[in-house]
């Protein structure tokens, strides 16, 4: 196969948000490497009806080193540069901390932050040698919110955006843009995969994967900071920025509580 288009890297590519930026990057000229912790076969035939070549697909769980290796080793063996990175991959985790599985809460850690951490290092020092490149880094409204009873998901993505920016700073002047994709409450499978479908923000409405993807593809490509991805929720970003800390977390208490769609 002619490397005649760029390479795209896309994590959490299974379905939702992951799948649809996928098919931003095939339906743009883009060829790709997928990455999830679950069967990629229906991405790699979605993807491709959009008019992209999978280059490789890989089954691995992020959350560790092994797996973040096995997705670099296998970036590596592509033998092209990595054009655009997505660092999409995330979990979620449901009901009070103390209640919570310890080792469910450092998964969503490890997920999160740690494997992100890895393969942006790994992919990002490529992007500088070669002085081009783009990392997208899916981090959420949830990062402006102190997070009552999703307190770790909300920490880990607070930890995303803050570490987007710096990162982005800092490499300012090598060719290598870095942009966070700020989604809310979005139609995936991740509210019933945290346990959160018994709560008011696990029942109601969410935005559409397709538009959240669009909007952090072209804030991506046009080498934006961030983006928020719909009105309602660029209207709750602006709320967070005059309400206290306190009053975010009862705010967040109402919506994530057990038990609150009833």
């Amino acid at each position: 196969m002619a490397d005649t288009r760029d390479l795209a890297v896309v994590t959490g590519a299974s379905s939702g948000i992951g799948l649809e930026l996928a098919r931003q990057f095939a339906s743009n000229g883009f060829d790709l490497i997928l990455a999830a912790d679950r069967d990629l076969g229906e991405a790699e035939q979605a993807v491709r009806a959009d008019g992209g070549t999978v280059v490789q697909s890989l089954q691995a769980d992020l959350s560790t080193r092994k797996g973040v290796d096995e997705l670099y080793q296998a970036i590596k063996g592509a033998g092209r540069p990595v054009a655009a990175l997505a660092a999409n991959a995330g979990i979620g985790l449901g009901h009070a901390f103390l209640d919570q599985d310890l080792d469910d809460a450092i998964k969503v850690v490890d997920t999160n932050i740690v494997g992100s951490l890895a393969l942006i290092h790994a992919v990002g020092q490529d992007m500088r040698s070669a002085g081009t490149g783009r990392i997208l880094i899916t981090s959420s409204i949830a990062s402006m919110i102190p997070g009552t009873f999703q307190a770790v998901y909300n920490g880990s993505k607070a930890f995303l955006q803050s570490f987007s920016f710096a990162l982005r700073e800092e490499l300012k002047d090598s060719g290598v843009t870095v942009t966070a994709l700020l989604p809310g409450a979005t139609e995936t499978d991740f509210f019933h995969r945290a346990d959160l479908d018994d709560t008011k923000v696990g029942s109601s409405k969410k935005d559409d994967a397709e538009m959240v993807a669009k909007t952090g593809f072209e804030a991506l490509m046009k080498g934006e900071g961030d983006a928020v991805a719909g009105v309602k929720n660029k209207l709750q970003a602006a709320a967070t920025r005059v309400m206290s800390d306190s009053q975010l977390a009862g705010m967040h208490r109402g919506m994530a509580e057990p038990g609150s769609a009833n």
